[in-house]
């Protein structure tokens, strides 16, 4: 009969094995894309997976070995490959106000230049080189569809699919409002949007300010209860000797349950949110879905 440490030599061989591949296959040098709206296909998951998976191999290899117990060890390689998730959020959050801020920036400059009697198939492609990176390529494939002669309402819709942010619904929205009834008071449309997008962002900053607090403490509080937990079982071995059993273990998983609900209800507290977008198509719903 084959024994219990034989199969976990042989689980572990191939998640080793598995990892190597997909971390080779991650590393792979690949060709520059300039897509700007989200990816969606099996290699970009799987370049994503393969950057996890080693980690995630070891942790549970590093793991099992030393303690022994199959949980703790499917525990901390959880742990490690959905840590970005538990521990992130402020990279999301400042692309969002970058982003926030460029199409501020973006509304001013197309203001004034419509301000000089020019048209906005003219005024877009002028500020387009102009403007914030955050927002930048979009821009640049906007401008790009409007020389081909695409329509501008279809352009500007396709520009607010690129952006996929509820502020540029509304400036976007105005833009194909004009372009399609081209009445008078663009100007001073695009005035009150450039201060409401300003005025979004600075309320954004402060939120993003109490969010960095309440996102540091869910991490401190997640370091502590997992040092703890790894260092009882590391250097107080007695003391949680009850666990090694099978009974042991199956308490030790719901206790490890109980950990996971808390983590991520703490996470959701530090959690950025944008509302819901408007202005969809239905190719954009259908492609969300």
């Amino acid at each position: 009969m084959v024994s219990l440490d034989l199969l976990l030599i042989i689980a572990l061989g191939a998640a080793v094995g598995g990892a190597g591949v997909l971390l080779v296959f991650a590393l792979r040098p690949r060709e520059e894309r300039s897509v700007v709206g989200p990816r969606s296909g099996v290699q970009p998951a799987l370049r994503r997976l393969g950057a996890r998976v080693p980690g995630t191999a070891a942790a549970v290899l590093v793991t099992l070995l030393l303690t022994r117990w199959p949980v703790l060890a499917a525990a901390a390689g959880a742990l490690v490959f959905f840590g970005p998730a538990l521990f992130g959020g402020a990279a999301q959050e400042k692309r969002a106000i970058a982003k926030l801020e460029g199409l501020a920036a973006w509304t001013e400059s197309l203001r004034d230049t419509i301000a000089g009697a020019v048209g906005l198939e003219q005024a877009i492609p002028a500020t387009a080189y102009a403007a914030a990176p955050s927002i930048a390529p979009q821009l640049t494939i906007l401008a790009d569809r409007l020389r081909v002669r695409t329509p501008l309402p279809v352009a500007l819709q396709r520009f607010a699919d690129d952006l996929d942010d509820p502020s540029a619904d509304l400036i976007v929205a105005a833009l194909m409002l004009n372009a399609k009834l081209r009445g008078p008071g663009l100007r001073d449309v695009l005035t009150s949007l450039a201060d409401s997008a300003r005025e979004e962002l600075e309320m954004r900053r402060r939120v993003g300010a109490g969010r960095a607090s309440t996102r540091r403490s869910v991490q401190i509080v997640m370091a502590i209860s997992i040092a703890f937990v790894f260092g009882l079982t590391l250097f107080n071995r007695d003391y949680v000797e009850p666990f090694s059993s099978a009974l042991g273990q199956v308490v030790l998983l719901v206790v490890m349950l109980f950990f996971v609900a808390g983590f991520a209800w703490m996470r959701r507290l530090s959690d950025f949110e944008l509302p819901d977008r408007f202005l969809f198509t239905a190719g954009t719903q259908e492609a969300r879905r």
